[in-house]
């Protein structure tokens, strides 16, 4: 047993090999050779367990990385691998020891983005039995309870401040953009930290894991990843990191991404479907949700539609576009009868209020509530995909029209999330698409401006034309849903359901209610 400067070193006492600690307060290691789960009593260690072999998930961070943030040095120093009925997660413990004092921290991954939290003390209970989507006050501050879910250690390795446990986890987010998790242990002892987002070029990242040609793993493409489909045999090769479902170019089917190089099994068929506007590995430039101007990669597509909840209402059918930008993660350009517009899934949480809710100083009102399915999927996708995927949505927009907020329930967890419309002028040229038709991007979103008189305005000025349009096209013997097919295709969701409301009673008019799934629709959590 040796120890230099603050370094504590001894001995695996199943293996014998060497097992390095960087900071006095870390209580649990992972033995790097023989997998044992190692406790630290002073000068002693006891093996206690067995961990399970990490699986490869092609995370741009590794053991040993190092980096700074706020001034502060850390060192990634350990890893815990969880999972839930929302996927599976990292949680990298960081090592900061400004002025002697180290502080426990965790680098987390969170619907596609960072969390970068730290450890602190809770000098009260914990809530007894919190409600997902419901307030909750913890620690001085007020929070809304974004998800509540059961956590499973998959894998551990490297330097821990504690031994790695199942248990429950409540995850609370706020109006001030952060992210707070209680995590209920097995032994009855708890756990709290409080964190904000992150980008990881923001932390100035030493270390990161590199390709065997030597690329960084932390760029959007990375090599050396080939599954073959369960469905056709046909090579899936995922072009992002954060892969964890993405569909089949051959056959169609959606295929669950394995962890590491395990052989891909689960898959669900579709048929192909209508080609996406905007084709997959386009990219464009748009800005983000901060108004910076970014270049966005088309990585995948979903089409989704709400679900009536009367057989004669009629239904809402829109796109949206999975874009990523390797510094500012992932965002949605969601395709309406509408309009356009951009969106991010967010880390904090509005504040409700008696029409709606708050964020950022800027007031929403509420405007529909349905629920919403997928029935379509193309590309690849930050969280596991599942075709006819059910989500409570409530949609809300600002008085004038602009901006967009969209809460998304799935099972245990709350999604939020923010954008804003965008021209349709905008988007035709940001993914440069001169040659598509004119009329498939007349959908600006004028009928977000939804104030008092003017959306009436919009309404019956709307209702009008759509009449007239019909009694012309039937005039001349036409079809009377052309405008669905030259804007949407012969194939599309909104021909086919308007040539079904027209067989006996004319001019389709469409609902016009819902903007369209305005989160991640089922990101993973963490």
């Amino acid at each position: 047993m040796a120890e230099s400067q603050r370094r504590w070193r001894a001995s695996c006492p199943n293996c014998g090999a060497p097992v390095e600690f960087a900071s006095a307060a870390s209580a649990s290691a992972v033995c790097g050779f023989c997998r044992s789960t190692l406790l630290r009593d002073g000068d002693t260690l006891s093996r206690i367990g067995q961990s399970a072999e990490i699986f490869d998930d092609y995370s741009p961070l590794q053991l040993g990385a190092t980096g700074r943030w706020m001034g502060a040095g850390f060192a990634v120093v350990g890893r815990v691998q969880r999972g839930s009925e929302l996927g599976n997660w990292n949680e990298w413990h960081l090592l900061f020891d400004a002025d002697g004092t180290p502080r426990v921290a965790w680098l987390s991954e969170d619907n596609g983005q960072f969390v970068l939290s730290f450890e602190a003390p809770l000098d009260e209970a914990p809530p007894p039995a919190p409600q997902v989507g419901q307030p909750l006050t913890l620690a001085g501050q007020h929070w809304q309870v974004a998800a509540v879910i059961q956590a499973t250690v998959r894998a551990a390795e490297g330097e821990l401040p504690r031994v790695p446990q199942d248990g429950g986890v409540v995850e609370l987010r706020n109006e001030r953009d952060e992210v707070g998790a209680l995590e209920h242990r097995q032994d009855l002892s708890f756990v709290w930290s409080v964190g904000r987002p992150v980008q990881l070029a923001e932390l100035a990242l030493q270390g990161l894991r590199t390709t065997a040609e030597g690329d960084s793993i932390a760029e959007a493409r990375f090599k050396g990843r080939a599954i073959g489909c369960p469905s056709c045999g046909a090579p899936l090769e995922p072009q992002l990191a954060q892969t964890k479902s993405m569909v089949c170019a051959q056959c169609n089917a959606v295929v669950d991404l394995p962890e590491g190089d395990a052989k891909a099994l689960g898959f669900t068929a579709q048929s192909p479907g209508q080609p996406p506007l905007i084709p997959l590995g386009r990219s464009g430039s748009l800005p983000d949700a901060s108004g910076k101007p970014q270049t966005w990669q088309v990585v995948g597509y979903q089409e989704r539609c709400d679900i009536p909840e009367d057989a004669e209402d009629e239904q809402s059918f829109w796109r949206e576009y999975l874009l990523f930008n390797r510094l500012a993660g992932f965002a949605f350009l969601v395709d309406t009868q509408e309009g356009w517009s951009l969106v991010q899934t967010l880390t904090g949480a509005p504040i409700p209020s008696r029409k709606g809710a708050t964020w950022k100083g800027r007031a929403y009102d509420q405007r529909w509530t349905y629920q919403a399915k997928t029935t379509h999927v193309l590309g690849e996708f930050y969280w596991p995909v599942r075709l006819d995927d059910r989500v409570q949505v409530t949609d809300f927009a600002s008085a004038d029209g602009q901006f967009l907020l969209s809460r998304e329930q799935q099972g245990p967890e709350v999604t939020w999330s923010a954008g804003r419309t965008l021209p349709a002028a905008t988007v035709q040229k940001a993914f440069g698409l001169a040659t598509a038709p004119a009329a498939t991007f007349t959908r600006d979103a004028a009928a977000f401006n939804a104030g008092g008189a003017k959306l009436l305005v919009y309404l019956f000025f709307g209702l009008f034309v759509l009449l007239l349009l019909g009694a012309l096209l039937r005039a001349c013997a036409s079809d009377d849903c052309q405008q669905y097919k030259t804007s949407f295709g012969e194939n599309s969701n909104e021909y086919r359901q308007c040539r079904a409301n027209t067989r006996g009673s004319g001019v389709y008019i469409p609902s016009g209610g819902s903007y369209g799934g305005y989160s991640s629709g089922g990101g993973s959590h963490k």
